[in-house]
C-alpha cells in the first residue's frame, strides 16, 4: 500500500496555510474544553445546584462521547467526506457551546457537554486527515504536525489560564460562549480553503464493526472514569470494563470476518504505526495524569489560589512552543524514532524533577524548572508521535488514522488519571497516619509522578528496538506495509505519477 498525496494538488499551495490556520484553531478550542471547567465547577455547582457526585458529569459527558465516538467518527469523515464531516462536527460544536453557556439546570448543561463531545469526535480526527492530505511531503508533513501539535497542546494549557480569568472576571458561562466566534469562522471560511475529498473507493458503512467499536470504546472510558472517582473495588465501574473487553473481543472477530470492515485489521498491523500508537498511549498515561496532579499540588499542598495556579503554567505553554519549534527540525534531521526516544527522556527527566517539589519551596526554584524541562519535552514529542502514528495512511484511511491516534491519546489519558491519581492516593492515606497530611499528599504525588516518568522511559523504549534500519521522516513518512523484520520503504513517488483523490466543490 504506498501512501498518495490527495488534497494538496487540487488547491494552490498558497491556501494551504491559511487552512492549516484555520484547522488548528478549531483544535485549539477542542482541547480547551478538555479542562476548561476544572476551575469553573464551583461556580457551575453554585449557579445550578449540582451535587457533588453529578458535579463530576459535567467533566465526564465531555471525555465519554469525545473518547466513545472517535473511531465511528474518523472512519465516517473517509467514507462521506472529510470536510463535511469536519464541519458538521465543528456546527454540533458550537451549537452545544450555545447550550453549555445558556443552561439554567444541571441536567441542560451535562447534555450539552455530551454533544460539545461528539461534536469534536466529529471534527478533530476530520481536521488531522485534511492536514494529512494537505501536506503530503515528508519535510513539510513535520513542519505541519508540528504546529498541530504545538496548538493542541497549548490549548489544553491555556484551558487552565483562561477557565480562571474567565471565571474570576466575569462568568463560568463565557468559557462556552468564546467557542462561537472560532465555530462561525470556521464554518465560512474553510469551504473556501479546502476541497471536499473521501475514499476513492467508497464503501458501506460498517455497522455491526460501528456498533461493537463505539459500545467498547463508551464502556472503557466510562469503567475509567468511574475507577477515577469510586476506586477499583466499585462494582459499577469494574463491569463496565470487562463489558468493554467482551465487546472489544467481539469487534475482532466480526472485523476479521467482514468484507468492508471499519477497522481492517491489517491496519493495525503495520509495526511502526502500532509501535507509534502504543507509545503515544504511555505519553497520554503520563502527561494527562501529571496535569492533573500538579493542578491539585499547587491549590492543595502549596496553597495556590485557582487563577493563580492557572497562571503558573503560562510557562509550561511557552516550553510547548519551545518544543514544537524544535519538534520538526528535529524529525527531518534526526529522523522519527531518534526525535520520538529524545523527547520522552526529556519528559521524563522533567516528571523527575517535579516530584520532588516539596511543600516547602518557592516556585521559580522548585516548581518552574521542572515545569520547564517537561513541557519542552512535550512539545517535542507530540509531532513527532503524529507523524509516527499516521506512517503509511493513504487517501483511503487517513480519517481512520486519524480516529485511532485520537482515540489513544483519550484512552491514554483515562488510563493515566485512573491509575496514577489512585496510586497517588493510596500512597498519601498510608502515610496520613504517622505523618501530617501536606507531607503524606506530597509524597503520593511524588510517588505518581516517578511512575509516570518510567511510563515515558518504557515508551523511549519501546521506540528505540523498533525493528528497521530507516530512521529517517521521509522512509517513515512514505513507509510500505510491513517486513517480517522492519519497514519495507516505497521509493517517492514521482509528481507526474501523484494520483488525485475524488474531490469535489460545494
Amino acid at each position: 500500500m504506498t501512501p498518495v498525496s490527495t488534497t494538496a494538488g487540487a488547491k494552490p499551495a498558497g491556501r494551504r496555510g491559511p487552512a492549516l490556520v484555520v484547522l488548528c484553531f478549531v483544535q485549539f478550542m477542542l482541547v480547551l474544553d478538555d479542562n476548561v471547567v476544572s476551575v469553573a465547577l464551583p461556580g457551575m455547582r453554585d449557579d445550578l445546584g449540582f451535587s457533588t457526585a453529578s458535579l463530576a458529569w459535567v467533566v465526564n459527558a465531555y471525555f465519554l462521547a469525545f473518547g466513545g465516538l472517535l473511531l465511528l467518527f474518523g472512519r465516517m469523515a473517509d467514507l462521506l467526506g472529510r470536510r463535511r464531516v469536519f464541519l458538521t462536527g465543528v456546527a454540533l460544536f458550537g451549537a452545544a457551546s450555545l447550550v453549555c453557556g445558556l443552561a439554567q439546570e444541571p441536567w441542560q448543561l451535562v447534555a450539552g457537554r455530551f454533544v460539545q463531545g461528539a461534536g469534536a469526535a466529529m471534527a478533530s480526527p476530520a481536521a488531522l486527515a485534511l492536514i494529512t492530505l494537505l501536506f503530503p511531503g515528508a519535510e513539510e508533513r513535520a513542519r505541519a504536525f508540528g504546529i498541530w501539535g504545538g496548538i493542541a497542546a497549548l490549548g489544553g494549557t491555556m484551558g487552565l489560564v483562561i477557565s480562571g480569568a474567565l471565571t474570576g472576571l466575569a462568568s463560568w458561562r463565557w468559557i462556552f460562549l468564546i467557542n462561537l466566534p472560532v465555530a462561525f469562522a470556521a464554518v465560512v471560511l474553510l469551504p473556501r480553503l479546502v476541497p471536499e475529498s473521501r475514499a476513492e473507493h467508497a464503501v458501506r458503512l460498517d455497522v455491526p464493526g460501528a456498533a461493537l467499536g463505539t459500545g467498547a470504546l463508551v464502556s472503557l472510558v466510562y469503567g475509567l472514569l468511574r475507577t477515577g472517582e469510586s476506586g477499583w473495588g466499585d462494582t459499577a465501574a469494574v463491569g463496565p470494563l470487562v463489558l468493554a473487553v467482551l465487546l472489544a473481543v467481539a469487534f475482532v472477530v466480526v472485523e476479521a470476518r467482514t468484507a468492508e470492515p471499519l477497522l481492517p485489521l491489517p491496519f493495525l498491523s503495520f509495526r511502526f504505526r502500532a509501535v507509534a500508537n502504543g507509545a503515544t498511549l504511555l505519553f497520554s498515561a503520563a502527561m494527562y495524569a501529571m496535569a492533573f496532579l500538579l493542578m491539585v499540588h499547587l491549590q492543595t499542598v502549596l496553597g495556590y489560589r485557582p487563577l493563580t495556579a492557572g497562571l503558573a503554567y503560562l510557562p509550561y505553554g511557552a516550553g510547548i512552543l519551545s518544543g514544537m519549534w524544535l519538534s520538526s527540525r528535529a524529525v527531518i534531521r534526526l529522523g522519527v524514532r531518534p526525535a520520538l526516544v529524545i523527547s520522552f527522556l526529556i519528559s521524563a527527566a522533567g516528571l523527575l524533577l517535579l516530584s520532588g517539589v516539596a511543600p516547602s519551596d518557592e516556585y521559580a526554584s522548585g516548581v518552574l524548572p521542572g515545569m520547564l524541562v517537561t513541557s519542552l519535552g512535550c512539545g517535542l514529542s507530540l509531532p513527532a508521535l503524529t507523524v509516527a502514528a499516521l506512517t503509511g495512511t493513504t487517501e483511503e484511511n487517513a480519517g481512520l488514522g486519524s480516529a485511532v491516534l485520537s482515540s489513544v491519546q483519550q484512552v491514554g489519558g483515562a488510563v493515566g488519571v485512573a491509575v496514577l491519581v489512585a496510586l497517588a492516593t493510596r500512597r498519601s492515606d498510608a502515610l496520613a497516619a504517622q505523618a501530617g497530611l501536606q507531607h503524606a499528599a506530597t509524597e503520593g504525588f511524588s510517588h505518581a509522578l516517578t511512575a509516570a516518568a518510567a511510563l515515558l522511559a518504557l515508551g523511549a523504549v519501546l521506540v528505540a528496538a523498533l525493528p528497521g534500519k530507516n530512521h529517517h521522516p521521509e522512509g517513515a513518512l512514505d513507509a510500505g506495509e510491513p517486513a517480517g523484520d522492519g519497514l519495507v520503504v516505497s521509493a517517492p513517488t514521482p509528481p507526474s505519477r501523484v494520483v488525485r483523490s475524488r474531490t469535489t466543490r460545494s
